[in-house]
């Protein structure tokens, strides 16, 4: 199990948790796994997040492996300019 920290934000669509856990290997399936146990982050999700493992933001590679001991960060996109 991965456990994924979730912006405020999101907090009220997983019963107000700040962290939850879902089985993963790659980011893929951790957004996988959060929309399957909380279908309400699906509009979020597909709205477009931001991922960070162990401290680096994964842009677009969903096969981007996650471990158990991973700190995965579920934050709102980050919009440059």
């Amino acid at each position: 199990m991965v456990e994924v920290q979730l912006w405020s934000g999101l907090r009220a669509l997983v019963d107000g948790k700040s962290s939850v856990q879902v089985e993963a290997k790659t980011v893929g399936e951790v957004l996988t796994g959060l929309v399957k146990a909380y279908p309400a982050l699906q509009g979020p999700i597909d709205a477009g997040v931001s991922v960070a493992v162990d401290g680096r933001i994964i842009a677009s590679a969903l096969n981007e492996p996650v471990h158990p001991d991973s700190e995965v960060v579920l934050m709102q996109r980050l919009k440059g300019g």
